[in-house]
């Protein structure tokens, strides 16, 4: 008899926090689709936390798309169903933005868009984000959510991480504010390159922040680590995260760093 009450219960009305377990009514997420129990943020596209940070956006590079560089079985086909699961030609939107008024080059990773892996395509959109950026003289804000680097594309995907982060550098020379939002997850080459090279890093909170994976680390050191070791709050007790925010107040927070970061060029006396 229950399980005939089971089936007749839609997919998606309980859900189950990664983290803390607590199983809840779906509407209790909220529209910031955060955990009422721990404050956890559930994984969500690049166009709906658009829609939590700003109202006014112009994309850019809507021509750059995903290719096989590697002729990599079966890739194809798993493009085209995170583009149309997403919306999105690769995993990242970029363009200018305003927040509360303020002009920003805006970047937003999609986890949902083959979890967020740095390919060759969004690893050009996050380099031109960055470099017209410079050439306008905007600070840049990217929401940062990686597996890492896309394995089907190999090598070119490792090299995107040293063409971004020379980006980044020469921004940082104009003396533009660059800051990086660590969202859930942001691991791999991501972490190992621009989500930590910002001027300011803030995270969500309990979002995983880290390198290698934790079951790799254990393996190779012989050891078990606590289940924190690579929770945004074990990072900022470390001065790796300058802040932690929860997602309903990250669109006040970046006004309030933006003001202070433009009312003078960052970096200068």
């Amino acid at each position: 008899m229950l399980k005939q009450y089971e089936a007749q219960v839609p997919n998606g009305i309980w859900m189950i926090c990664p983290r803390c377990k607590a199983s809840f009514y779906y509407k209790k997420a909220g529209q910031y689709r955060v955990c009422p129990e721990c404050g956890y943020g559930f994984r969500v596209s690049a166009h709906r936390r658009l829609k939590m940070i700003t109202k006014h956006f112009d994309e850019w590079d809507t021509d750059i798309a995903t290719e096989d560089p590697l002729d990599f079985p079966d890739y194809d086909r798993k493009i085209k169903k995170a583009q149309s699961a997403t919306h999105l030609k690769d995993g990242v939107l970029t363009g200018l933005a305003q927040i509360d008024g303020q002009s920003v080059a805006l970047g937003i990773m999609d986890p949902l868009f083959i979890m967020g892996s740095l390919g060759t395509a969004n690893g050009e959109r996050i380099t031109r984000l960055f470099e017209r950026a410079t050439a306008q003289g905007l600070p840049v804000v990217l929401l940062t959510a990686s597996g890492g680097a896309r394995m089907q594309e190999g090598i070119y995907s490792l090299m995107q991480m040293a063409k971004i982060s020379q980006a980044v550098n020469d921004h940082r020379d104009a003396h533009l504010a660059y800051i990086a939002v660590i969202m859930d997850p942001t691991t791999g080459g991501v972490t190992a390159s621009f989500a930590s090279q910002a001027d300011i890093t803030l995270a969500e909170p309990k979002a995983l922040l880290g390198f290698t994976g934790k079951r790799v680390i254990e393996q190779t050191i012989n050891k078990q680590l606590p289940d924190d070791f690579q929770s945004a709050e074990n990072s900022f007790k470390r001065g790796f995260i300058d802040e932690i925010v929860p997602r309903d107040q990250l669109g006040n927070r970046l006004s309030q760093l933006l003001r202070i970061l433009t009312a003078q060029k960052w970096g200068d006396d």
